[in-house]
């Protein structure tokens, strides 16, 4: 690892790396409060072939990461893949697919997503994640209903305000669970692709974090990841290091 690169990707002496915690399947934190998960994982391998220190940047929300990604608050981080993200930070490919599913409740009618979306009924989602910012540009956008985090959505489900919520498969199929006759609808409605991501304006470690990623993905480092956290490891995706 050359030393340019290393400074490039942590020009503070530390690799920084943001982590959303509003993403449950990803990212956790032990009972002390220490940060675990896939991130957490993929973030020190990173950290380990940088040669650098490691330091977490820990945020509630997918938005607080992306809105914050001009303010020099992080150098790396785990988002799902959009174009209005792209804008202020540089993606690599994705590593794993994660769907995107709506939640509903048992007051709502609807036996399918398409039906859901069909019934015109508000829809839940949580502000500035990527299944709010995919949902706002498909049929039904303007039916939705944000709130500023999945605690407050889940509150106005159990309350009877909304009666169908969307947000990560598996997150919401644990969700369903807790609630007598709610249940998960299909088809997703989207899948959500993960990535790591780094600031813009770094483009020799933005390569080379393409590359770090794709060959970790390839050498099955990524499906050891994430099975070791109750991930399918067929979820990892493959894609070229070139």
């Amino acid at each position: 690892m050359t030393t340019d690169i290393a400074s490039e990707f942590a020009p503070t002496g530390k690799l920084r790396v943001a982590l959303n915690h509003g993403n449950r399947i990803l990212v956790g934190r032990e009972a002390d409060g220490t940060p675990k998960g896939i991130t957490v994982d993929l973030a020190q391998a990173l950290a380990t072939h940088l040669g650098t220190d490691l330091t977490f940047v820990e945020f509630d929300r997918a938005v607080d990461v992306s809105n914050s990604a001009t303010e020099n608050a992080w150098d790396v981080c785990f988002l799902a893949v959009d174009p209005k993200r792209a804008e202020t930070i540089d993606f690599t490919d994705p590593y794993v697919r994660i769907e995107g599913r709506y939640l509903a409740a048992a007051s709502c009618a609807a036996e399918t997503a398409d039906a859901l979306v069909a019934s015109g009924i508000p829809v839940g989602t949580v502000d500035g994640s990527a299944y709010t910012l995919t949902l706002s540009r498909k049929p039904g956008a303007e039916k939705l209903v944000t709130f500023p985090d999945i605690h407050a959505m889940l509150e106005a489900l159990d309350a009877g305000e909304i009666s169908a919520v969307a947000g990560i498969g598996d997150v919401m199929e644990i969700e369903a669970k807790q609630r007598a006759g709610a249940r998960t609808l299909q088809p997703p409605f989207m899948e959500i692709l993960q990535a790591m991501a780094i600031v813009k304006g770094r483009p020799n470690a933005a390569a080379h974090l393409r590359a770090f990623l794709s060959n970790l993905a390839r050498s099955g480092g990524v499906g050891d990841i994430l099975e070791a956290h109750g991930v399918n490891r067929d979820s990892a995706i493959v894609t070229d290091p070139t």
